[in-house]
């Protein structure tokens, strides 16, 4: 093998190593090599072909060695007729391409330092001869046993220190062989410190401060400068990234202004991410800070420090190179090569520590914020002992002594010339006891506690660290505003103060973790204030209704005068107040009288009795529920309310079927349903409110009137002295109460038209199921409806009455909607459609009345009257409709001829 063709990782046998009297395997001697090639991957001079070029080495030396172990004899001769050459004092050890060199000078080791004006390394030639002249060859060439192993000499370049020489080392010098472990690095011997740092890999214990200066140290001493720093990358509130010192400037006689400097390369470095090499600073103004100053700065050397991603972690200066052989040193690109290659190694290395060091906080944030969530999910008597469990679960994570929450007052205003006035302060004090410790909350005095950089922290609105320009050493701090997650608007603080060491008493600096695990906790200290705030709201609200809901049931209740004549009053028999017919009209009816005949309702259907009903509640429940609807609506009134209960008062009476199938409990929902099925109505329709966005519309979301009527249902039901179903059991009380919601619900005409095909199918098979419930809630809801529109039924005078009712509350409507809306209404809410009354009632009852009752009166014929009745009324609509029409064209003639 030629000396020239051998890895520079390999030149070293093991045997050299292991001493003469130690014996290896083949197997062993590569194993050997190959460790002492990893220095060589982090040396300067590494290279992906070098590494490839060891690759193939290895492989051949693994298949010719099992060759020549096999053929002994070739082995033997081989070698004993080249040691005979190699011994030959006449032979020509020059290697060959230095033969080719003409009158280039051959350097011993000893002229090397007086060399000057050296050449840059990064010329190739230069290059290709300093890698050759670095390979070892009297190792590669003696036969194994024929020369002593521990006096062989060894090649070396020149040392770390002749770096800056002007002349290049052509000739190698023969040095002892000494420990590889111990040898220089950055020419191809391997560093010790990058071994030993790659070797530790996550066994690493140190501090990243530890980290960065023990690699400070030994590039400063490797490169041989005056004074070094270091600094990392540190990511800022606002996404951008900016230096944070690790290690200061430790060069004698430094001064503030050269801190500032250098800090200025550095930070240039950092936005160029490329190394700065100034080899003469003095002729930058920049660096002649004061002449009295003992340090100048000659020279300085900058490089980034990456990751394997070519990401910047932080960057390293060094300034002046000591003066060795050179009157004026400066650093070569050979430094700068080196420098480069430790950082990146010590880039990895951080790296890996960082990640470790954020995974292990990472654990200990999410420990902390699940603490805080189970807290938060608790319920506590007060908003301050919720804020001082969730201050007290971060302050063992932070060592921090002291943890303080400040809560302004309403009535503060942030600006810079007031004064902030806290209204309560919450301060926790953390006692360390070994490895446990004990979190007091202290009851201070205001005025006893430093408040002046919470009012920094509320008037900025930002997060304080006064562990970086604070020159109080005896504390640090950190504030952090808690935010409403509405409005944006900071409505408290949170505080940590004095963070301990683990180890002792000392004081730090808090960091970044600290910082992030203060944040969390004004996050969860904001929702819990708002929790506070909602709770304190609802409660306020709740108060607010209940006070409502009094002043309602004091105005909505009859009175006792009211009650009392009702109560001691003979009411009536149904035929003479003529309920049990279907053609029945309240018009002309004393006030008085609607009430008994309601109370009338209840008796003749057995259910005072039947559920116990107190007949003074039932009287005030009477009384109340007619004063629930609004006089001054046209239609939607109690007396609507009346005539749609005394229908279904009538069905029931005059149907058998209905009152031996049906339950008591729905006999009882039903009637209860229509005297309260328009209650409070407020003569507008659901799509009216919804479009105005009324309360109703936002409380209910759908079916806003008929909710809202359940609900004031529900209400007068629960009302001291109207409570008619208080003697039921609570099975029964759920099931009416649900009963009497679906048929309010009923009431709505979209769900008539959803559900009256069902119904239909049912009619024409003239069969109810009375053992399904499905049936029995569509029958229940069918018979509200055929009750609601029950008008349509009665005689033609009280059913053309009741029309211009209807037709004057959906004008009054469609004027709003023309107002607010600035939009045309519908035709039956049109004023402008009023001579069309007669046409749009008969197609309200073409669509809407006639097929229900028919379907109704072909499942029970006792219910005939009503489609009858219906029929005659739509004939008399229609003749009325085309009266109009021909009074139209009348007076349309009338008016041709008046023109003519």
């Amino acid at each position: 093998m030629e000396p020239e063709s051998g890895t520079p990782g390999a030149s070293l046998p093991a045997s050299e190593v292991a001493g003469p009297e130690s014996s290896f395997s083949r197997r062993e001697v590569i194993q050997s090599i190959s460790v002492q090639g990893a220095g060589w991957l982090s040396s300067p001079l590494w290279s992906p072909r070098s590494k490839a070029r060891k690759a193939k080495l290895e492989g051949e030396m693994s298949s010719d060695g099992a060759w020549l172990d096999d053929h002994s004899d070739f082995t033997s001769a081989y070698f004993s007729r080249r040691a005979s050459v190699i011994n030959d004092p006449q032979a020509d050890m020059t290697p060959r391409f230095l033969k080719s060199m003409g009158n280039l000078d051959i350097i011993s080791h000893k002229d090397r330092c007086d060399c000057q004006d050296s050449h840059d390394l990064h010329d190739p030639l230069m290059k290709a001869l300093h890698r050759r002249t670095s390979v070892p060859v009297t190792p590669i060439l003696s036969a194994p046993g024929k020369t002593d192993c521990s006096l062989r000499p060894s090649v070396s370049p020149c040392p770390p220190i002749c770096l800056c020489s002007n002349k290049l080392p052509f000739a190698p010098y023969v040095r002892p062989s000494v420990d590889p472990n111990s040898v220089p690095c950055g020419l191809g011997e391997g560093c010790p410190w990058m071994r030993g740092l790659l070797g530790g890999g996550l066994r690493w214990m140190g501090s990243v401060a530890e980290l960065c200066q023990g690699a400070l140290n030994h590039a400063g001493e490797l490169l041989a400068a005056e004074g070094c720093a270091l600094s990392l990358v540190r990511k800022i509130y606002s996404g951008e990234s900016d230096l944070e010192e690790v290690i200061s400037l430790t060069a004698n006689g430094c001064s503030q202004a050269h801190q500032k400097i250098l800090q200025g390369v550095m930070e240039l470095v950092l936005a160029t991410v490329s190394p700065i090499n100034l080899r003469d600073a003095q002729k930058d103004p920049k660096f002649k800070v004061d002449s009295k100053q003992c340090l100048k700065i000659r020279t300085v050397l900058s490089v980034p420090i990456k990751n394997h991603r070519r990401e910047v972690l932080g960057v390293v200066v060094m300034i002046n190179k000591r003066k060795g052989c050179d009157s004026h040193p400066a650093f070569t690109s050979m430094d700068e090569k080196v420098l480069s290659n430790h950082m990146d190694v010590l880039g990895m290395v951080l790296e890996n520590i960082q990640l470790y060091e954020s995974s292990r906080q990472e654990a200990k944030r999410s420990q902390a914020l699940i603490e805080m969530a189970q807290v938060l999910s608790r319920e506590h008597h007060s908003f301050e002992v919720l804020l001082s469990k969730m201050a007290a679960t971060i302050m063992p994570f932070t060592h921090a002594q002291y943890c303080t929450i400040f809560i302004p007052s309403d009535q503060t205003s942030v600006t810079e010339d007031d004064q902030i006035i806290f209204s309560c302060v919450i301060h926790l004090e953390c006692e360390e006891l070994g490895s446990t410790c004990q979190i007091y909350r202290r009851e201070h005095n205001i005025s006893d506690i430093d408040l002046s950089h919470a009012c920094e922290t509320m008037r900025t609105t930002e997060t304080v660290n006064m562990a970086k320009r604070s020159i109080e050493s005896e504390r640090s701090i950190i504030c952090c505003p808690v935010r409403n997650e509405r409005s944006e608007n900071v409505i408290a603080v949170c505080q940590l103060m004095n963070k301990r060491t683990r180890d002792s008493d000392e004081l730090e600096p808090f960091n970044r973790y600290d910082e992030r695990l203060l944040e969390d906790l004004a996050v969860y200290c904001g929702l819990a204030l708002q929790y506070a705030q909602a709770v304190q709201m609802t409660e306020v609200r709740r108060a607010s209704i209940e006070v409502t809901e009094e002043i309602l049931a004091y105005h909505l209740t009859a009175t006792e005068e009211d009650i009392k004549a009702l109560q001691e009053t003979t009411i009536s028999s149904a035929e003479s107040l003529n309920i049990l017919d279907f053609h029945f009209t309240d018009f002309g009816l004393p006030e008085d009288a609607t009430t008994q005949a309601t109370v009338r309702m209840f008796l003749d259907l057995n259910l005072v009795q039947d559920f116990n009903i107190d007949y003074k509640s039932l009287c005030q429940w009477v009384l109340t529920v007619r004063r629930g609807y609004r006089s001054h609506i046209p239609y939607h009134n109690w007396s609507h309310a009346l005539s749609t209960a005394q229908s279904m008062f009538a069905m029931l009476m005059a149907t058998d079927q209905l009152q031996k199938n049906f339950s008591r409990l729905e006999i009882l929902a039903l009637m209860i349903a229509t005297l309260n099925h328009d209650i409070d109505h407020r003569g507008v329709s659901n799509s009216y409110i919804e479009r105005s966005q009324q309360p109703l519309a936002q409380l209910y979301g759908h079916s806003s009137l008929e909710n809202h009527h359940y609900n004031l249902c529900i209400f007068i039901l629960n009302n001291t002295g109207s409570q008619i179903l208080s003697n039921l059991s609570d099975e029964d009380h759920r099931a009416v109460l649900h009963m009497i919601k679906r048929a309010i619900l009923a009431t709505n005409l979209n769900i008539y038209m959803q559900r009256r095909g069902e119904f239909f199918s049912l009619a024409e098979k003239s069969r109810v199921n009375w053992r399904s419930e499905k049936q029995r809630d569509l029958l229940r809801s069918m018979l509200m409806t055929a009750s609601d529109l029950s008008a349509i039924t009665k005689p033609w005078p009280e059913q053309k009455r009741i029309a211009n009712l209807v037709a004057m509350e959906f004008f009054a409507q469609g004027d709003k909607e023309r107002e607010e809306f600035k939009t045309k209404p519908i035709d039956v809410m049109d004023r402008e459609n009023s001579t069309r009354l007669p046409y749009m009632q008969v197609e309200y009852i073409d669509e809407i009345c006639l097929p229900l009752y028919k379907a109704v009166s072909k499942l029970f014929d006792s219910c005939s009257p009503l489609v009858n009745a219906c029929k005659k009324n739509r004939k008399n609509w229609l003749h009325l409709a085309e009266g109009t029409r021909e009074e139209n064209l009348e007076d349309n003639c009338s008016l041709y001829f008046e023109t003519e």
